[in-house]
């Protein structure tokens, strides 16, 4: 897990470099030349609080103003304030971005990760994010790892990338963004026109599907010449009910996805209680939670933080 410990030098390489907790930033104003050499000048011996280790510069404002970012080793962490034995220039204006952004969490690798990427920085720049509560944190050198979340919608929105979403707004985890891969139960139904649906169950959006849907899971009274929008437990369960396979479109999100090169997480109704890693491919159950979620984020990325 890239994070900010470690001692000076060498951190300015540091890939998705986030200080947990953002009491460590300081924000102070600089009125000299936005160099290497006079801030380093600038802010050598000079006493520092003894939880700051990274100091955001401004020249103006914070909003407006030429930026940098510098990384200090102190004395010692026992007395309230020590000099500042050594600096390390993380970032200056050139290569520096402010983005205010309220709905940023400042304490969430993965929330500044993806705050970074809307706003087109990667790589080699450095992000300072005014966000919640108006506190200030940066992202050094961002490269987060892209998650895939293929999933079935309706419902709105897709399940499994809410439950990703919620798991990264709090769980200690390294910097991840995703990218939500839609399989639209309706777009699969105006491909195979049918006069007659069955779905696994009910959700909000089916009636974009046109024509009479019923719903498995209600298990019809009279059998119906409809075709079948499901996955292998629904024919399953189709077989049982009525004795016999009606017409299918395939739904599995993980037979659609088939082979992937790129990390990628979806659901199989076929797993019950446990996940699954095939391949690039994390697979969990239809009926997932959050912490079955996490765990799987966790397996993933100590699996490809051992690839690399």
């Amino acid at each position: 897990m890239d994070n900010a410990q470690g001692s000076l030098p060498g951190m300015r390489e540091q890939r998705n470099l986030v200080p947990l907790p953002y009491r460590q930033v300081s924000v102070q104003p600089y009125d000299g030349a936005m160099t290497q050499q006079a801030i380093t000048q600038h802010l050598m011996g000079r006493e520092a609080y003894r939880r700051t280790n990274f100091i955001v510069l401004h020249s103006g404002s914070v909003a407006t103003g030429a930026l940098a970012v510098v990384a200090v080793e102190r004395a010692s962490d026992e007395p309230l304030f020590s000099p500042i034995l050594a600096v390390e220039v993380l970032s200056l204006p050139e290569t520096t971005t402010f983005v205010h952004d309220a709905a940023t969490d400042c304490a969430n690798r993965s929330a500044l990760a993806a705050c970074a990427r809307q706003n087109g920085v990667t790589g080699q720049g450095t992000v300072v994010v005014q966000g919640r509560y108006d506190h200030i944190n940066f992202i050094h050198r961002p490269n987060p790892l892209v998650l895939r979340i293929v999933e079935v919608a309706p419902p709105e929105p897709p399940k499994l990338f809410d439950l990703v979403r919620h798991v990264l707004s709090y769980a200690d985890l390294p910097a991840i963004v995703v990218e939500l891969e839609r399989i639209e139960i309706a777009e699969l139904a105006r491909k195979t026109p049918a006069d007659e649906y069955l779905v696994p169950c009910r959700s909000g959006g089916l009636e974009q599907i046109g024509g009479h849907v019923s719903f498995l899971d209600e298990r019809p009274a009279q059998r119906r010449p409809w075709t079948l929008i499901g996955c292998e437990r629904s024919l399953q369960f189709h077989r049982h009910y009525y004795g016999d396979e009606p017409p299918r479109i395939e739904m599995c999100p993980r037979r659609i996805a088939g082979t992937r090169s790129e990390l990628t997480m979806l659901k199989c109704c076929l797993l019950e209680f446990d996940i699954e890693r095939d391949g690039q491919t994390m697979i969990v159950p239809w009926g997932t939670d959050l912490a079955m979620v996490e765990r799987a984020l966790r397996q993933l990325v100590d699996e490809v933080g051992h690839e690399r």
